[in-house]
């Protein structure tokens, strides 16, 4: 039989799209207080928030005679008409916060505008009361629930314990902070500071409140706008040494809103993919902007997953803009030498450095503060400019002399990232070379490399290999990518099909492949090269696009800066 639902159990209903725990009414009460115009944010924390939550503001206020009306479902001041929901810009819109919040926990409200004399109070229990009085108060606004879901104890059980839930508030307000740099907000939880932000506007302060200042001087500011159709990218990214075991350090923000977007992710380490270490992350502040009528924002009760009207526009604007960071900015690994290291068992000095496959475990030593990052850290083009070739170390390495300082450069790593962005030019124009072989080589596959052989046919052709069915299982190679001529024909096509068990997107299996054919191409550790060699093999370096790491993560070339040579033989202090 459908009969409508009772007033009180649809409103509580309502309210669980929209309250799904503390840091849901933190969020909606925050976002108001920055739709009201407020300059200082504080935010107070009991119990993990079921205790007690007090969000107070400088904002603009709640006219006397609207308080009521503020917890009247749908009520609002930021939209009038469907139109709007095609230019929003406010932090909120929906007119839900306040009556959701209200409807499973006790709700006071104090409110006064700018050159009024007194403000209002409003008490609300459970959904019920609304009883008014004039009370004198600051400007700006102060809410404080209580006793969150003691009304619906089937949803308070399934909460964490108190400071777990403490927790996400604290994520919670420091992507708010980032994203509002020019807002100094407090975080107090069980009576203690756990964030403060000055509100100065300057983002990289933001930043060094969230994250601290270790994360901040490893960050590259990014600056992208878009060819006249008023999408924009700013904000900073982690340099490839500095990296994270999860996405947490990662915040999008859609015109200076956190939101969550898969896309986004997956365009982001895209742009990383050659300058990482496998498994690890960047991290990441970057606000994209864009015209409101190119995003709904009206798609998630709570806001925090967006639709784009333009995918591909999205996800290549973010992606042109880190990845040209990451290309002009990003430095060359720096070998450290500290001034109190202990001597080696040679007598020597320890060295260490910072590097992108630098792991967790990695040390790290600060270069001296009195020089500048620019005279000490050169980005891979301005250090590879001028090189010159003193020579070659265990055949591995190859010693290069810069105007900064000398640089040590593997001949493998280096190699192989010529020989990848040259494959995947070759393909992407679609011209890849084909190296014919005189005499085909057998090769003898597992039904699984037959299957995926078989399934990869166009692909491994697309890529220059050429084979023949030769009874069962076996194929004959007869033709291999140009620029894998002097390698083993039969391994090389093993490891490719190895390789192609990973079941990524094609874009990923595309970029393996390439990554396995330069690997298997390139020159070894241990081959001897002539000076001709090494200068040409500098030079194809200088001309990539990525040139200080291989496709897989590690870097081409580490530096060592002429200030620390000098003060290491005593010639500065």
């Amino acid at each position: 039989m459908i009969h409508l639902l009772e007033r009180d159990l649809a409103s509580k209903i309502a309210a669980g799209e929209v309250i799904e725990r503390p840091s849901s009414v933190v969020k909606e009460l925050v976002e108001n207080s920055l739709d009201a115009g407020a300059s200082q944010v504080t935010v107070e924390v009991r119990g993990g928030g079921i205790e007690l939550l007090r969000v107070v503001d400088n904002g603009s206020g709640i006219p006397a005679d609207e308080v009521s009306l503020a917890f009247q479902r749908h009520a609002t001041s930021k939209i009038t008409s469907s139109d709007d929901l095609d230019r929003i810009m406010t932090m909120g819109f929906r007119g839900e916060a306040l009556p959701s919040i209200a409807s499973v926990a006790m709700v006071k409200l104090v409110s006064r505008e700018n050159e009024v004399d007194g403000g209002r109070e409003v008490q609300v229990s459970w959904g019920e009361g609304k009883a008014l009085r004039s009370v004198g108060c600051p400007v700006g606004t102060s809410v404080t629930v209580e006793r969150l879901f003691e009304n619906l104890p089937a949803r308070r059980k399934f909460l964490r314990s108190p400071s777990a839930e403490a927790a996400r508030i604290n994520d919670l307000m420091s992507r708010l902070a980032l994203a509002f740099p020019d807002v100094a907000f407090r975080l107090q939880v069980d009576g203690r500071n756990v964030l403060t932000t000055s509100g100065n506007g300057v983002l990289n302060d933001a930043i060094i409140s969230v994250y601290g200042a270790e994360a901040c001087a490893s960050m590259l500011e990014v600056v992208w706008d878009g060819p006249g159709d008023g999408y924009k990218v700013s904000g900073y990214v982690g340099a490839p040494s500095f990296h994270k075991s999860n996405r947490t350090y990662i915040t999008f923000l859609l015109n200076r809103r956190w939101i969550q977007s898969p896309m986004l992710s997956a365009a982001l380490s895209e742009t990383y993919h050659g300058f990482l270490p496998e498994r690890r992350y960047p991290v990441a502040v970057l606000n994209i902007s864009i015209p409101p009528g190119e995003v709904d924002v009206n798609v998630h009760p709570a806001k925090r997953e967006v639709r784009f009207r333009h995918d591909d526009r999205v996800f290549g604007s973010l992606q042109r803009a880190v990845r040209g960071t990451l290309v002009a900015v990003a430095p060359v690994p720096e070998i450290h030498i500290p001034s109190s290291a202990p001597p080696s068992s040679q007598g020597g000095p320890i060295l260490s450095w910072s590097s992108p496959r630098s792991s967790a475990g990695t040390s790290y030593t600060e270069a001296d503060p009195a020089v500048s990052r620019a005279d000490v850290n050169p980005t891979p083009l301005e250090g590879m400019s001028s090189l010159r070739i003193i020579g070659q170390m265990k055949y591995t390495y190859l010693v290069a002399e810069g105007p900064e300082g000398m640089f040590l450069i593997d001949q493998h790593a280096a190699h192989e990232r010529v020989l990848y962005e040259r494959v995947s030019k070759d393909v992407a124009d679609r011209g890849t070379q084909v190296q014919a072989l005189l005499q085909p080589v057998s090769v003898e596959l597992s039904p699984e490399q037959e299957e995926l052989l078989q399934a990869n046919s166009d692909l491994l052709e697309s890529y220059g290999y050429l084979l023949e069915p030769f009874g069962e299982r076996t194929y004959l190679v007869r033709g291999i990518p140009g620029v894998a001529a002097t390698t083993d024909p039969a391994k090389a096509l093993l490891e490719v099909l190895d390789m192609m068990s990973y079941e990524g997107a094609l874009r990923e299996r595309n970029e393996a492949m390439a990554a396995s054919i330069a690997c298997h191409s390139a020159i070894r550790a241990g081959m001897a090269m002539n000076e001709e060699q090494m200068e040409g093999l500098v030079r194809q370096l200088r001309e990539c696009d990525s040139p200080h790491t291989c496709p897989h993560g590690r870097p081409t070339m580490i530096h060592l800066s002429s200030y620390h040579l000098e003060r290491e033989f005593g010639r500065r202090k």
